[in-house]
């Protein structure tokens, strides 16, 4: 197809709808002009998960060379539908397609006609699926989305001249893929501005051109209120990550657990039906959120006066800094036990590391939550270490030939439950050394469970750490035992001595170390997990039939099952998503 058709029939598209209100009469066009543009880039499909230089994407290309004007424009009117949310119009009726006895658009004009606007879309088929209460606003957002995620592959020849013999004969040696990081989509929605306030303003550093403008106030609103679908959670991390009005917009709402509360109740659902990737896009979100130290302690001061959906035990006046405690312990024990994710487990850590010094008046079931942590990770890390003893000789011989691997497997997982373990030590100092006389349950919680600290003490990876937890146990252990003789001690007394004693607390005798903090960073690469997972969002969701066979950008449902009657199962889905994951957290000293 020619440049100048694809340039002006995206233009043309892009300009209807950037430039034209959603009403009753236009929605419509509206609706058909959106999955018209999903149609149009889903050659991406055919493509494999990692982007190639002879990868054809033509109308996707002709998106990303229109003016920085018009991408705005169609970057706020996609935003505005997902926010407005508009019903479908009564007599609205899907013209493009067939329904029913009634022939489509394309039916009417002809094969020929179809061939040409559907080229080289030709494994479209039909409209099917289930219907979305809000059709306009769950397309935009994936128009959205496909077109903010998308990332251009270049082919850049670089010539070596290989001159081994005295004939000098020159070959080229090296291809090279170099990606285009010229999003402008990507870009405008970066720099969307809320309406009622700009930063520039104050500052005085405006961003050059256009830009996009919309109420962050409402945006809030409807993704908070969307965040079971996996589109939000995604179009939430975008803004997080790459937008800083939006992430500072958010910092400073007072009303955080109108955002938090459904995400820590998906994750304390995850056994049921969660999608892994939908768990790591929600960790990282509160990744994000926990690099920032007013978020850490403004969480705690949020009370809340009961947790309905929340089952193993019943929480009343809980800060909401204390559920999310519980629910990201919660989800690295699962995990332990079920999934075995090293990057899950780390995020997960990594945001109680960065929460940890400024806990305030922790609960108790968390401060009790996280001890038993310790100990379940201790448990784990010391079956580890007597494996790697004298008991993997045992096993070396029983295994003859796969020797070398069984020990470095082994040793790679101890070094795993090494690191772990020191972490959560390092999280229980944080709150000893910063935060203690904020946080007596969690002192009663470690004098309640002492013993489990103990076969640490000498350690020589840990004494230093666990050093620090004894100088607290012989602080209030002393005192108390000064005191046993003459009064009898329960729950309550004991809790009410460990707070009058934190008044007189100083920190005589602990040992400063690092105050760790971690931070979320995408890896140079992240289209190689966001494409696919963008299109499998939008794949299920569109309404569209696909001739799945011809689909290579990521496996569908038909293909999943060959590949479990293969022998790969769900132990190859979760190795293929790790494969395309393309995140890493950063320790900042």
């Amino acid at each position: 197809m020619d440049q100048n058709i694809q340039n002006f029939v995206r233009h043309s598209v892009l300009s209807f709808i950037g430039s034209t209100e959603v009403s009753p009469d236009s929605y419509v066009l509206h609706q058909e002009l959106l999955n018209f543009m999903v149609v149009a880039m889903s050659t991406q499909l055919l493509s494999g998960p990692s982007p190639g230089p002879r990868d054809a994407n033509p109308f996707i290309d002709a998106a990303m060379a229109q003016e920085k004007s018009l991408v705005c424009m169609a970057v706020r009117r996609l935003l505005l539908n997902y926010i407005s949310r508009h019903l479908t119009p009564p007599n609205a009726k899907t013209y493009l397609y067939s329904d029913g006895d009634a022939p489509g658009i394309l039916e009417r004009v002809g094969s020929a006609a179809a061939t040409f606007v559907l080229l080289p879309l030709n494994y479209l088929v039909n409209n099917s699926g289930d219907r979305s209460k809000y059709p306009l606003a769950e397309c935009s957002l994936h128009v959205l989305l496909i077109l903010t995620n998308y990332q251009k592959s270049i082919l850049s020849d670089e010539s070596m001249t290989d001159k081994s013999d005295d004939s000098a004969t020159s070959k080229s040696v090296s291809e090279v893929h170099v990606f285009s990081s010229g999003n402008t989509f990507t870009k405008a929605l970066a720099n969307a501005r809320d309406v009622e306030f700009d930063r520039a303003d104050v500052e005085g550093n405006a961003y050059p051109g256009p830009h996009v403008r919309i109420p962050f106030a409402s945006l809030f609103d409807t993704l908070c209120m969307c965040l079971a679908d996996e589109g939000a959670v995604l179009l939430l991390y975008s803004l997080l990550q790459g937008n800083s009005y939006f992430k500072e917009y958010v910092l400073v709402r007072t009303d955080m657990d109108t955002m938090l509360m459904p995400i820590l109740e998906t994750l304390y659902n995850a056994s049921r039906r969660t999608s892994s990737n939908q768990i790591y896009m929600m960790l990282i979100v509160l990744l994000i959120l926990s690099q920032d130290s007013s978020f850490n302690s403004s969480i705690h001061k949020l009370i809340l006066p009961s947790v309905p959906w929340y089952k193993d035990h019943l929480l009343h006046q809980t800060s909401l800094g204390s559920l999310m405690v519980i629910i990201l312990i919660r989800t690295v024990q699962h995990n332990l036990s079920k999934l075995r994710d090293v990057y899950l487990q780390t995020t997960c850590l990594a945001t109680l590391a960065n929460m940890a010094p400024h806990s305030h008046h922790l609960s108790s079931y968390a401060s009790q939550r996280l001890v038993s942590l310790f100990y379940m990770l201790s448990r784990k890390y010391n079956k580890l270490s007597d494996l790697t003893g004298d008991k993997l000789q045992s096993i070396k011989i029983r295994l003859s030939g796969e020797d070398d691997s069984v020990s470095e497997d082994l040793a790679a997982e101890l070094q795993i439950f090494t690191d772990f373990l020191r972490l959560v030590l390092d999280i229980l100092n944080a709150i000893l050394t910063y935060a203690l006389p904020r946080n007596p349950e969690i002192v009663y919680a470690i004098m309640h469970r002492q013993e489990v600290f103990q076969p640490f003490k000498n350690h020589p990876r840990f004494h230093e750490l666990v050093e620090n937890i004894y100088t607290v146990l012989d602080f209030f252990n002393s005192r108390m035992d000064s005191q046993r003789s003459n009064r009898e001690w329960s729950v309550q007394k004991v809790l009410q001595f460990i707070i009058d004693n934190c008044r007189s607390w100083r920190g005589e005798g602990m040992k400063m170390f690092t105050q760790l903090h971690f931070s979320y960073e995408q890896e140079s690469h992240p289209e190689e997990f966001f494409i696919p997972y963008v299109w499998q969002l939008a794949f299920s969701r569109c309404g569209f039939s696909f001739n799945t066979d011809a689909i290579n950008l990521f496996p569908v449902p038909h293909q999943v099952e060959e590949q479990m009657e293969d022998g790969a199962g769900e132990e190859g889905k979760e190795k293929k998503v790790q494969e395309l994951i393309e995140q890493r957290i950063v320790f900042d000293p």
